[in-house]
């Protein structure tokens, strides 16, 4: 009897069969006497569509929502079914007694199992492989530690109620309001508060009024220093009336003062934490301006293919204790050059400074922080994108142990005619784990910029001085900064921060809009949809997206709502929380959407040619005029050609699996020749009976066609 291991992908598929010894080769799997390892190619199982279910909910009217299946039910992804079909003769094969789960250890990767399993009808007992790196000691380990499949129900209830969800909410309301605005608007549990927190900001911005104001700076002499006028009560150098300013730089001027105050600060700054996946993300898009996806599929190839990080879609910036005694065997693979001195430098040590803020289990939940992996990297065989990511997270894995950062900061107060003027200055004591940032750091709430060192006159408090210049520098106020992705991830992970409960907004703190793993497909999802655009490094709404927000309910667009799902998603997760309970609250909620929509008042219009600038930015490209109708433009999506007036009425439509039954691939090329009424050959041998189905299937849809049959 043999052992079936599933991997989420090939790639990794490939991996755990050199660690088993899978060296024979089958369609779709490795094999040896008592393994088989297999794979998925990422989801090979889907939901229903509406149509599914019923045809009366393949037509988008508003009559027929909402709609709520009974149960949701699965399919197989018509790309992928031979491999699904595979897999199921593996699974239920007599030769299996045992299976392994060894999809991605997490949220998702056990809902690709766990559909996979399902569709296949398997009943077989299986085992969970968890593991964080791709290492052959780490596959090794996680074989030898597996638990019983049944102790992560939890996490697959989690995972389905995401997936059942999403589809309820999105597919509800998106039909809904593009029916109610007569536009195609895409609409979703967690992607519409999103696109509210960047609409509010672009709104912050358009309604700012920039406002004129002067700063007063005094040069010193005899010691040379300068200063800036400042306010003594609010603390605040912005003098917005012109004259005023003038008249303090001109009453100062060449007169005597002096040094009525020195104070000398000391700060002392920890190591930065180790890295979680939001946090890769934005100091990525910080430094080198590299958006969230692209930051996450750099990440995955260096854990998968390089195999030279841990798992990176994690939200945890922690170690667990049983990983202490590993953090030296990582550290001594690093002892390379560019890193051989900082690497040095810790294991020098007579000891490790391992802190609550480095290992600390109740602050990990499925996954610990990115760190690297423990293999000696080939830093030449990396991509120059690969190098900064890797180079990223080895710096901060060393920074780590390294000793604080000190600094002082230094304040001067120079009186002046009863004017006071500051004079600011940093000098640094202890550069601590800043040495290995030579370049400079990236900025971040606990990630601040390194000071630079200032050279100020040595006085004391009571020395005399003496004005020797002035100047009013004209500035304005200004407005708000946009998002760029790095200001927005930190925006989705603390939502809580949106919310008016003080409640509520604590208990978000460690949920937020979506996860790690699913931030960055959001913000392309909005890009996709055509709800926002990336002018440079900054996210800008476009006009849909902004009137989009405008005609949703509050309620979708709340980060409170969505806030409260992941919150229960986790709880569920932790087995804290009822599925059916939760999955509950998600009709009630959908059933309020289609009411909302079918009953409020239309507050926006979009504009009639929104939907063609979709089809140009999209890539779709027009066959030809609609021969039923005559007005709409023949379209192709995944499963049809369609006319683009469908929402009007027209009943154009050629199904691109109409003559499956007869072998015959309908292309592009084709279909478009059968809608323009032109001669189309088409690929197979036909008699007589199956010319005439292709010729009625044209003429029932107003399409003068010839078939051209090819010689055989």
């Amino acid at each position: 009897m043999k052992t079936l291991v599933i991997a989420e992908k090939p790639s990794v598929g490939r991996d755990i069969a050199r660690v088993l010894g899978c060296a024979s080769k089958a369609e779709g799997c490795l094999f040896s006497d008592n393994y088989i390892v297999s794979w998925a190619i990422g989801h090979l199982v889907t939901l229903f569509e509406p149509e599914d279910y019923s045809p009366v909910w393949k037509r988008w009217s508003m009559n027929t929502l909402p709609i709520i299946p009974e149960s949701i039910r699965l399919k197989p992804a018509p790309k992928t079914k031979k491999q699904l079909n595979l897999l199921k003769r593996l699974m239920n094969g007599k030769d299996v007694d045992q299976i392994i789960c060894a999809t991605d250890s997490g949220r998702e990767g056990e809902l690709i199992f766990r559909y996979i399993y399902q569709m296949n009808g398997c009943v077989k007992p299986f085992k969970r492989l968890w593991i964080s790196s791709m290492t052959d000691e780490a596959i090794t380990s996680g074989l030898a530690s597996m638990k019983d499949g049944k102790e992560y129900d939890a996490l697959y209830e989690s995972a389905r109620c995401r997936s059942e969800a999403d589809w309820l909410v999105g597919m509800n309301a998106s039909r809904a309001f593009t029916i109610k605005y007569s536009a195609l608007l895409s609409v979703g549990r967690v992607q519409t508060p999103t696109l509210a927190i960047i609409v509010s900001r672009q709104k912050e911005i358009e309604a700012f009024v920039s406002q004129d104001y002067w700063e007063v700076r005094a040069d010193f002499e005899n010691p040379a220093y300068s200063g800036i006028w400042f306010d003594y009560q609010t603390k605040d150098s912005k003098i917005f009336n012109k004259e005023r300013a003038e008249g303090i730089a001109a009453k100062v001027k060449n007169k005597e003062g002096v040094v009525s105050d020195v104070t000398t600060e000391r700060k002392k700054v920890p190591p930065h934490q180790l890295y979680d996946l939001t946090e890769l993300q934005r100091d990525a898009n910080k430094r080198f301006g590299f958006p969230a996806q692209k930051t996450l599929s750099i990440a995955q190839v260096l854990y998968e293919k390089r195999k030279l990080i841990t798992y990176p879609r994690t939200d945890s910036r922690h170690l667990t204790s049983d990983m202490a005694p590993k953090i030296p065997v990582v550290l001594r693979r690093l002892n390379i050059e560019p890193y051989k001195q900082y690497a040095a430098y810790t294991l020098g040590l007579p000891s490790l400074p391992i802190t609550l803020r480095i290992v600390d289990d109740a602050k990990v939940s499925d996954h610990h922080a990115v760190i690297p992996a423990d293999t000696t990297p080939r830093l030449a065989s990396l991509s120059p994108d690969e190098l900064k990511i890797y180079d990223l997270i080895v710096r901060r894995f060393i920074a780590a142990f390294y000793p604080v950062y000190i600094y002082d900061i230094t304040s001067i107060i120079s009186l002046v005619e009863d004017e006071i003027f500051l004079t600011k200055g940093n000098t640094i004591i202890q550069p601590g784990w800043t040495e290995l940032y030579p370049q400079g750091l990236t900025a971040s709430k606990d990630n601040r910029n390194k000071p630079e060192e200032a050279i100020l006159p040595s006085v004391k408090k009571g020395d005399p001085i003496k004005t020797k210049d002035t100047k009013c520098v004209k500035k304005k106020t200004q407005p708000p900064k946009p998002y760029t992705e790095a200001t927005l991830l930190s925006a989705m992970e603390n939502a809580g921060r949106f919310i008016e409960n003080e409640e509520l907004a604590s208990a978000l703190k460690e949920s937020g809009l979506g996860t790690p793993a699913t931030r960055a497909a959001i913000i392309e999802r909005l890009i996709s949809v055509g709800y926002i655009t990336r002018k440079s490094k900054t996210l800008i709404p476009t006009e849909k997206g902004m009137k989009l927000i405008e005609a949703v309910p509050p309620e979708l667009k709340s980060p409170e709502t969505t806030g409260k799902w992941e919150k229960g998603l986790e709880n569920i997760a932790k087995s804290g929380m009822d599925a059916e309970k939760f999955m509950a609250s998600i009709k009630r909620y959908v059933n309020f959407l289609v009411s909302s929509a079918k009953t409020t008042e239309k507050t926006v219009e979009f504009p009639a040619e929104d939907r063609k600038k979709r089809v140009r930015k999209t890539g779709q490209v027009k066959l030809g005029t609609c021969p039923k109708c005559g007005a709409g433009d023949i379209l192709e999506n995944s499963r049809a050609y369609y006319c683009s007036r469908w929402k009007d009425g027209c009943a154009f439509n050629i199904w691109k699996n109409a003559l499956e039954r007869f072998s015959i691939t309908l292309d592009t090329d084709t279909a478009g020749k059968l809608a323009r009424g032109e001669e189309a050959e088409v690929k197979g041998a036909l008699n007589g009976q199956e010319k005439a189905f292709i010729i009625s299937l044209a003429n029932d849809l107003a399409v003068k066609a010839r078939i051209k049959q090819p010689i055989s």
